[in-house]
């Protein structure tokens, strides 16, 4: 069987945010697909039986993008979001017992973040909304951006300074049109209702200087709007809150610390009699917040469900709310869980694995066989695991794949992977990144170096600096990703050590531009959508001024520390080969990184080539357009082929 190649990033597919009905006997949840027709992605709602007794079903149209099922507190009508109306995606409901969807809203921005109230006649929503100068369409005419506050853009958003998202409810019965909640230049987010419907809980800062500070904080609101009270102390991050059936708690994701990066996010429960707050999950010493994320802690009777990131994998976990016990591992292995629910005693997930698509499972029983077809037509590469010894005796998590048609006695190319963040994982699931270059021929090395996530929180801090204590990017992390080639290629002789690529995106393309500005030891090199010159980060990208939390200090009080660990200030040093990818709207890694090492290589007559994709963000690679991702895969497999392939 073949492997897989760019062009099959048009038939992957995948299940996502499954939801029990309240008496646990149905579950919803999302199918994505893509249209390569149209250069656009596709979800549709599909329902089945917890038991099993039948067969899955479609239950939307699928023709545009649905999405965020959720059920009412009876179970007899389904909320979610679809764009099938235009291009906005909009709220609506529809009845189980069959019948045509009832669009509730009609807005200029996306709903997202839909919760019903516990009587079931309102739904709280969050969106965006605009200023009134974007009612002018023509771009030529609109009036002047202004604004006074950071955080004005986010990457795959745009601007957001003149369009903050806000709260909202709507009768669910369609008699009345929705009402805003809050105002203001803040960012309302994540409602969660009381359980007499009086009052939402979300998230917010809404300090004087709420935006120069990465501070988020539980709120409150009355369900009829006014003044927000804030709940949490303002001494960390808050996110995702969870209001409890008994309506005493708020269970909600919390990240301690301000400009302390990065800390590991825990499962809080706040005491709205006390307003104490107890953290349950520290025992663990893992992040309770996998990126991307994906939803709140889940209450399940007087347990909370939610998952972490652990060596690789992304486990399903249970703690008693009132702290009465430590985590016990829920669903656990050699996998990602990518979404979950729990309701009526029953808990549902979907999952994925390095070789099979994300699906459903009730328990341990497989649900959907959605990318069944998808896998049993291509041969797929399985990981194997290894450690190497860094330079000053830690150990490091990496894994190796097999090139497709691997045959014993044979030599192969390698290209050797850094992942982004750099507080983030490689891990136990589905990429279509390492199985197209396994299927291209090449052996595929990657690991967890020093400054990952999914490890004990001291190994996430071993990078911090350079200012005020720790030794920064580029050190630790740097030995730790030469350890692990120098040991793959000696332990593994089908790797041909004089045939090593790098590569990596955001934090793995400043690593891979790092790399290639500090030895010669690899055949070529792809850094995408790098920080290549922190002093072009912190006040050109969305959230670059809050690198002072990893550094110790802003851009502008220690310019000489960010110039040093800048790849562009060794870059006189670069001889191997090196390949640029990046994208015209990167907010999070603006393209002038990519433009400065660029004209600095060409000015130095070095081999490099700079590949822009207009139209897209930090996220290409992940979620750009189709014809892109697919275009993507073959400038860099064309750009490896030319330096690592025989005759080369």
């Amino acid at each position: 069987m073949p492997g897989m190649v760019p062009e099959d990033v048009y038939d992957l597919s995948g299940v996502s945010d499954p939801r029990i009905s309240p008496d646990g006997r149905t579950v919803a949840y999302v199918v994505s697909s893509v249209d390569r027709e149209a250069n656009e992605y596709r979800s549709a709602i599909w329902v089945v039986p917890a038991d099993g007794t039948a067969q899955t079903r479609q239950l939307t149209s699928g023709t545009k993008r649905d999405g965020a099922p959720r059920w009412s507190p009876g179970g007899s009508h389904l909320a979610f979001t679809s764009n099938r109306d235009g291009e906005t995606a909009q709220l609506y409901v529809m009845p189980m017992t069959g019948g045509e969807p009832r669009k509730l809203t009609d807005l200029e921005e996306d709903v997202s973040d839909p919760a019903w109230s516990p009587e079931g006649e309102r739904i709280a929503f969050a969106s965006r909304v605009p200023d009134p100068a974007y009612e002018e369409k023509d771009d030529r005419k609109r009036a002047p951006r202004r604004f006074s506050r950071l955080l004005f853009k986010f990457d795959h958003v745009g601007w957001t300074g003149d369009r903050r998202s806000h709260l909202f409810t709507v009768a669910s019965d369609g008699s009345s049109g929705p009402v805003q909640l809050t105002d203001g230049d803040f960012e309302d987010e994540h409602p969660s209702w009381s359980p007499d419907g009086r009052r939402i809980a979300f998230t917010s800062a809404r300090d004087e200087d709420w935006d120069i500070k990465p501070v988020r904080d539980v709120y409150v609101v009355d369900a009829g709007g006014g003044e927000p009270e804030k709940l949490t102390r303002g001494d960390g991050d808050a996110s995702a809150p969870s209001w409890s059936p008994d309506g005493g708690r708020i269970a909600y994701l919390f990240k301690p610390g301000v400009f302390d990066e990065p800390r590991h996010s825990q499962v809080a429960v706040l005491g709205l009699a006390t307003n104490e707050r107890s953290v349950l999950t520290e025992d663990l010493d893992r992040n309770c917040a996998p990126y991307p994320p994906v939803r709140e802690p889940v209450w399940d009777g007087e347990d909370l469900v939610f998952a972490v990131e652990d060596a690789g994998n992304q486990p399903l976990y249970r703690v008693p709310a009132d702290g009465s016990g430590k985590p016990e591992l829920l669903i656990g292995g050699d996998l990602q869980v990518t979404g979950w629910d729990a309701a009526a005693g029953r808990v549902v997930h979907a999952q994925s694995t390095p070789t099979e698509q994300s699906e459903l499972f009730v328990a341990e029983r497989t649900v959907t066989r959605v990318g069944t077809a998808f896998t049993g037509a291509r041969e797929l590469s399985a990981p194997e695991r290894f450690t190497a010894t860094s330079k000053d005796g830690t150990e490091v998590e990496a894994w190796i794949m097999r090139p497709i048609g691997f045959r014993e006695g044979e030599r192969y190319p390698t290209l050797f992977n850094i992942h982004g963040g750099p507080f983030a994982q490689y891990g136990n699931r589905f990429f279509d990144e390492f199985q197209v270059y396994t299927g291209a021929g090449y052996a595929v090395v990657y690991s967890n170096p020093r400054g990952s996530s999914g490890y004990s929180e001291e190994w996430a801090r071993a990078i911090r600096g350079p200012v005020g204590g720790g030794p920064g990017w580029g050190t630790r992390d740097y030995e730790d990703c030469m350890a692990v080639v120098e040991e793959a290629t000696s332990r593994f002789g089908f790797l041909d050590p004089e045939r090593v690529g790098v590569m990596g995106g955001s934090y793995g393309g400043f690593m891979t531009s790092w790399i290639v500005s500090h030895t010669d030891r690899f055949r070529a090199a792809c850094s995408e959508r790098s920080c290549n010159n922190f002093l072009l980060e912190g006040g050109s990208a969305d959230i670059g001024w809050t690198f002072k939390g990893e550094t110790g200090a802003f851009w502008f009080e220690a310019p000489e520390a960010y110039l040093k660990m800048s790849p562009s200030t060794y870059a006189p040093n670069i001889t191997t080969p090196l390949l640029i990818v990046h994208s015209e709207n990167d907010h999070r890694c603006p393209v002038g990184h990519a433009e400065d090492l660029f004209t600095i290589l060409r000015l130095l007559k070095r081999e490099v080539e700079l590949i822009r994709f207009p139209e897209e963000g930090h996220e290409l690679s992940r979620s750009g357009s189709p014809i892109h991702r697919v275009q993507r895969f073959q400038v860099i497999l064309d750009w490896f082929d030319r330096h690592l392939k025989a005759g080369s």
